[in-house]
């Protein structure tokens, strides 16, 4: 008596090419493992450079905008990837997404990435960040150091990225902001072609705290000047005389 086994009817059958497509399947993790920054400072500077380039392409719908977010490179090579602290991205649309995967981007690669400096980077991390945006298009590099305020670039020429000679008042040839490096901490000013600076979420919001109060006390002026008014109209008509 035979004693092979038959599958039942409906049952499914694990075939040799569906185990191979399955192993072959490649994932891309939306996270890396790793923390977005190693303190305050470093995470306000991420918010402050991420926040202000929202804001200064708001009304572009083909600008896309990020912080933190995995760039994959290459299809098929998971291990190709970056997360630039800021990246900006021209020609694709904004809208959520769990990674930047170059391929399905239309191959468009982000223009401009932006990190910022902690005391846990070391010189071969920055060095294999540098290759990596070097090798796959950015076309400008900037790294700053909130520690000290030292603030280095780079824009591609000639099919490489090359310094950034002088960045006191350097005008970036893609975002249109401009960099005014100080000396000492934090002291880097970003200033957009409004010429308003970026500033951290608290600054605006006691901006516009300042100016609200700055309103109403405009508003409580004029309202005072039209009661004093009102009050030297009502007695020039008790005198007989024509306030006009």
């Amino acid at each position: 008596m035979s004693t092979a086994f038959t599958p039942k009817k409906g049952l499914d059958e694990k075939r040799p090419c569906d185990v191979a497509k399955r192993s072959r399947k490649i994932v891309y993790p939306d996270s890396d493992g790793r923390p977005i920054a190693d303190n305050t400072r470093q995470f306000r500077w991420i918010v402050i450079i991420k926040e202000g380039l929202d804001i200064l392409f708001a009304d572009r719908q083909d600008v896309f905008v990020a912080g933190d977010l995995l760039w994959y490179a290459e299809e098929g090579k998971p291990k190709v990837r970056m997360a630039p602290d800021a990246m900006v991205v021209f020609g694709r649309p904004k809208g959520d997404r769990g990674s930047y995967m170059q391929w399905v981007e239309e191959g468009i690669a982000p223009q401009v990435v932006f990190e910022v400096h902690s005391p846990g980077n070391r010189r071969a991390t920055n060095e294999r960040k540098f290759r990596f945006y070097e090798d796959h298009g950015v076309e400008e590099y900037y790294y700053y150091n909130p520690d000290n305020g030292k603030l280095t670039g780079w824009r591609r020429s000639r099919g490489k990225l090359r310094p950034i000679p002088d960045l006191n008042g350097y005008m970036s040839p893609r975002l249109g902001i401009r960099f005014e490096p100080g000396k000492g901490p934090d002291s880097l000013r970003i200033i957009g072609p409004d010429g308003e600076v970026f500033i951290s979420p608290v600054e605006m919001a006691n901006q516009r705290k300042r100016d609200r109060k700055l309103l109403e006390s405009e508003r409580e002026r004029a309202e005072s000047e039209r009661e004093r008014a009102d009050r030297l109209a009502a007695r020039l008509r008790a005198l007989g005389l024509d306030a006009d």
